[in-house]
């Protein structure tokens, strides 16, 4: 699967994935994956189990001969159940639940992980402490801490080491 998505959409704070681009990754994937809505009802024809006046959905989906399955309550756009839904609503959660259960076997699990999207790689430390220690004056050595300082945020250990590089090339201007 891609590492990283622009296939998403928000909506009211929430994160969606398209299914139809979930799918077609899937299917990219693994050419054999399969998905099924679980049906129930006395003659297996309902596509949601009742709870209460609100409906749940469930999808199987099997890719690498590895079936995961996933539920979803038909819900509103403020993610609350829908008491009585109609056709419409059962299916987008059929097609939501689908995206969730794809996301179960790696494609787009970070939406469900609370995360707004992956994070991209870190750049690699050695260009910045370089960047740094070829700094002809102190004017130069702040812009480039600044230019790492931004890059590296996240990565503690990468902040270290561009912290000890502009500290050693400071003390070496100063000389």
């Amino acid at each position: 699967f891609p590492s990283h998505d622009t296939h998403t959409e928000k909506k009211n704070g929430l994160t969606y994935l398209s299914w139809a681009w979930a799918w077609q990754e899937a299917i990219k994937a693994d050419p054999k994956a399969e998905w099924v809505v679980k049906m129930f009802g006395p003659n297996y024809d309902q596509p949601y189990v009742s709870i209460g006046d609100t409906k749940m959905v469930f999808v199987e989906v099997t890719m690498f001969e590895k079936t995961l399955g996933c539920q979803l309550p038909v819900l509103d756009h403020r993610n609350k159940a829908i008491p009585n839904p109609d056709a419409f609503q059962v299916n987008t959660a059929i097609m939501r639940c689908l995206a969730k259960c794809i996301a179960m076997h790696g494609l787009g699990l970070y939406i469900y992980a609370g995360e707004d999207l992956p994070e991209a790689d870190t750049p690699d430390v050695t260009d910045f402490v370089k960047l740094i220690e070829e700094s002809a004056n102190v004017e130069q050595l702040k812009s480039s801490f600044k230019t790492a300082f931004s890059a590296l945020q996240r990565s503690p250990e990468a902040l270290a080491l561009v912290n000890a590089a502009k500290d050693k090339r400071k003390s070496e201007l100063a000389a």
